[in-house]
């Protein structure tokens, strides 16, 4: 009875934990990503339409992040979205990417609203490189296959070729089999970037999302990874958040957001011209020393 009784305040401790955690299980998502309806395309062009998209965090219903949102990435086309921090950049690529469905209007890929495409079918035509990559504790080789089923060596060593990522791999004891650690803690911030790309090569994805893929690299990291990354955008769709000048100014259009809509839109020159929001940010930073576009965060 003694050990027992010393056992009871273990018991009521953990009660709340184990009442948060069925609450947990017995959660219907508003989003299945294992629900095997909906549509799967042959091809996929790549021509992304938000048409009046308004959406607020379920977290925080009464603020709006995106107020009739207008926007059109054309198939085969670079389009950078700029701003200020909280304007809504992010939040586009996590409504593209089905994490959120829009509070009202409606986003399409060639044409077709996102809600009636299969979930993981979308998912497969679409890969991101963010700030902070994914990696997991396995070799290099698996962290460039995760997500391409079936891939052979020969294409993961080429995908990392392409990723300007071979010369550094070449260089680790273990090579293609060298253990990573949990996150990528053996390689630099680079290495993990270029491995995050090798992974968006082999998939072969024909919309790429790109959420300031260089913004935490130094200058020497940052012109590697550009290279990788001009080399990844051709031939497909890209959507580029990004805040150095070096990394939009190429764009077919860049896009300023500002509370949570497209307040400007052209080409790096059309922008400059008009003299703008835009071209005062650009003077505003180059005056700063930065030479970079306004702030992405």
């Amino acid at each position: 009875m003694s050990q027992i009784s010393a056992a009871t305040a273990e018991l009521g401790a953990g009660k709340p934990s184990a009442i948060a955690f069925f609450r947990l299980l017995d959660r219907q998502p508003l989003i299945d990503t294992f629900d095997p309806n909906g549509l799967q395309p042959d091809s996929t062009a790549g021509d992304l339409l938000l048409r009046d998209v308004c959406f607020s965090y379920p977290s925080r219903p009464t603020q709006p992040v995106l107020r009739s949102l207008q926007l059109h990435v054309a198939a085969g086309s670079t389009h950078a979205l700029i701003g200020q921090s909280g304007s809504g950049k992010s939040t586009v690529i996590a409504l593209l990417l089905r994490f959120y469905d829009p509070s009202s209007g409606a986003l399409y890929l060639d044409g077709v609203d996102l809600r009636q495409l299969n979930l993981r079918w979308l998912r497969t035509r679409v890969a991101v490189v963010s700030q902070e990559p994914t990696l997991f504790a396995c070799s290099v080789a698996d962290n460039i296959a995760y997500g391409s089923d079936g891939a052979t060596r020969a294409q993961v060593e080429a995908a990392a070729e392409a990723a300007h990522a071979s010369g550094f791999i070449a260089a680790l004891p273990g090579g293609y089999d060298e253990q990573v650690g949990e996150r990528g803690v053996q390689l630099s911030g680079g290495q993990q970037q270029r491995l995050a790309i090798a992974r968006a090569v082999l998939r072969q994805p024909p919309v790429l999302l790109l959420d300031e893929a260089t913004s935490a690299l130094d200058a020497a990291s940052e012109r590697a990874v550009q290279a990788a990354l001009a080399a990844l955008q051709k031939g497909r769709t890209c959507l580029v958040i990004a805040h150095n000048l070096s990394t939009i100014r190429d764009a077919d259009t860049i896009s300023v957001m500002a509370a949570g809509t497209v307040v400007e839109d052209g080409s790096h020159e059309a922008l400059m011209a008009a003299g703008g929001r835009y071209a005062a940010l650009i003077r505003a930073r180059a005056g700063g020393g930065g030479g970079a576009a306004p702030a992405a965060g």
